[in-house]
């Protein structure tokens, strides 16, 4: 891997750009069912819920997967584990353009997409950060969950362009191809540790120190959990981060496209919609994580989720104009996942740099079993009482609530933030 022994410490910014479009690629994946909502149930005949079980199931996995990805990259290595999961990615996503069955749907873009994409969700981000930054962590977490925020600004418009220009089969290949060129990328950029190649985190100081021993991956995985379970933090982050998956790539995420298409505005016009979220989270995430190093995570995560809870309140009683959601568009996507920093540095707080990871992956599961809830109840409300109002109004109460917990988390004999 040339050029590295020159950039010296900044090479960890190489890898944050590479790991950054894998996470951009994986959150497109994920935000791609909301695109496909609409033309498999005009094209099928499928009913709404049954493309959101489908959903529902991926999102599930996703979560489910990321603390055990996270005990495979230190167990197996970084890079294997971020190309395996691209090559899952890219097959399930292409091998959907002959489904013709609703089994075939669940297979691909509720299974097997699953469980690739949640090799690439925010656990490897915590992992990167952690693995290549000894300081500003909270600024790269926040860069790299601003990924995120990125994939549906990258993808959601042109995709849903391509959607109604060529039809869905067209948009699932162009998300599997995505994947595929990914590959090379990573097994050019990306070593396992910066000790692996003679290099130091940066920002650290001292000469390159070998990575720990390497313990069994169910001892990781599982033993960390047994710990956090012992600990009222981990609930209490794990209650938020639930709250912060049903108001966020569950509800919004799957179903606000949908929800326009009823109030009558076209799918493009949805999806530039979720762009615009995504621009304006894009800067949130990132300002988060900047105030994550300087500030309270438990008070940052209180004003997140109020707002979060105002704006999707708000919602259903807008008239849909174009000025209505705009200003939706810009508060609720400035906290879109601008909880993730914050929350990341309260679980190292509290389980220390070596287990934070994989705990924090177990507190993604929390965000992914809510995110999973919604899409799935999301798609049955609208069916049995024919529109989104009451389900948007519940995420919106759940939202709120969620403010009030962050703030029961205690730091006791913690530094604080530089």
């Amino acid at each position: 891997m040339p050029g590295m022994q020159v950039l010296g410490q900044r090479y960890a910014f190489v890898v944050l750009g590479a790991v950054f479009c894998c996470l951009l690629v994986s959150a497109g994946l994920r935000s791609t069912p909301g695109v496909l909502i609409l033309p498999l149930e005009q094209g099928f005949g499928w009913s709404r819920d049954v493309v959101s079980l489908s959903a529902a199931i991926g999102i599930f996995l996703y979560g489910l997967v990321g603390p055990f990805a996270a005990a495979f990259m230190e167990r197996y290595g970084l890079r294997r584990t971020i190309m395996g999961a691209l090559c899952v990615m890219a097959g399930s996503t292409a091998a959907s353009s002959l489904m013709s069955e609703p089994w075939h749907l669940v297979l691909s873009w509720g299974v097997l997409s699953g469980l690739g994409s949640g090799c690439l969700a925010l656990v490897l981000g915590a992992t990167v950060v952690n693995r290549w930054f000894a300081t500003n962590r909270g600024l790269m977490m926040g860069v790299l969950t601003a990924s995120t925020a990125s994939g549906t600004l990258v993808f959601l418009p042109a995709l849903a362009a391509i959607a109604e220009t060529y039809g869905w089969q067209a948009v699932v290949l162009t998300i599997g191809a995505a994947c595929a060129l990914l590959v090379p990328v990573v097994f050019l950029l990306v070593p396992e540790r910066p000790y692996d190649v003679g290099l130091v985190p940066y920002g650290a100081a001292g000469a390159p120190q070998p990575p720990e021993p390497r313990t069994g991956l169910l001892d990781l995985a599982v033993g960390s959990l047994v710990v956090a379970a012992r600990t009222r933090t981990f609930w209490y982050l794990f209650t938020t981060f639930f709250i912060c998956g049903f108001t966020t790539n569950g509800l919004v995420g799957t179903h606000l496209i949908a929800f326009c298409g009823d109030m009558g505005i076209s799918q493009i016009h949805a999806a530039s919609l979720l762009a615009l979220m995504g621009l304006f989270d894009l800067v949130g995430t990132t300002l988060s994580g900047w105030l994550t190093d300087r500030f309270d995570p438990r008070r940052l995560l209180f004003v997140y989720y109020a707002v979060r809870g105002l704006s999707l309140l708000y919602l259903p009683f807008s008239d849909f104009s174009v000025q209505a959601l705009t200003v939706f568009a810009v508060f609720y996507g400035l906290d879109w996942i601008a909880t993730v920093p914050p929350t990341l540095r309260l679980a190292s707080e509290r389980f220390g740099d070596q287990r934070a990871p994989v705990i924090f992956g177990w507190i993604v599961v929390g965000h992914q079993i809510g995110a999973a809830s919604a899409a799935y109840l999301g798609g049955y409300m609208r069916t049995v009482q024919g529109n989104y109002f009451d389900m948007f109004l519940l995420a919106g109460a759940t939202a709120v609530f969620a403010a009030f917990v962050a703030l029961l988390v205690r730091r006791e004999n913690l530094p604080k933030p530089a």
